[in-house]
């Protein structure tokens, strides 16, 4: 018998960079054990082109995902884990997450947002490169915490 996949939602701000990023490793990573879903307190428009570019080199396509609220599964979705990738939406997230089923399971990673960095096309790059980077090593090390 197959076992059900476990729901986790990524949250960030914006919904464009951080967590589409997450979202992308985690189904890559974990994806036959996880039911990977991400949105935003305050999405934007569509998910930052750099976000797209620095994730295709590492082998992931997000250029056919699209930002999303966080309403769409806020009380309406069960989750095994709730995975915050920014301060802003830690900031203004409730602090018990409705259908949250084990509340310790929200877990807090805060990454810079690499489109926050005010610099050169080519530094800004690098953040997005930085924030991708870290992004990853924080799953692996959560996988691996998880056996």
């Amino acid at each position: 018998m197959e076992e059900k996949k476990q729901n986790v939602l990524i949250l960030c701000s914006g919904n464009s960079a951080r967590s589409q990023m997450a979202e992308g490793f985690l189904r890559k990573m974990a994806g036959e054990r996880f039911e990977v879903m991400s949105a935003g307190t305050e999405p934007a428009p569509e998910i930052n082109p750099l976000a797209v570019q620095v994730m295709q080199e590492a082998g992931i396509d997000l250029s056919g995902q699209k930002p999303k609220d966080l309403t769409l599964y806020l009380g309406k979705t069960f989750l095994h884990y709730l995975i915050i990738v920014c301060s802003k939406a830690n900031d203004t997230c409730p602090r018990i997450w409705p259908g949250l089923i084990i509340q310790e399971n929200r877990l807090y990673w805060p990454v810079d947002d690499p489109a926050e960095a005010t610099v050169s096309e080519a530094e800004q790059l690098d953040a997005f490169r930085k924030a991708r980077d870290e992004i990853r090593e924080k799953l692996e090390t959560w996988l691996a915490s998880l056996g």
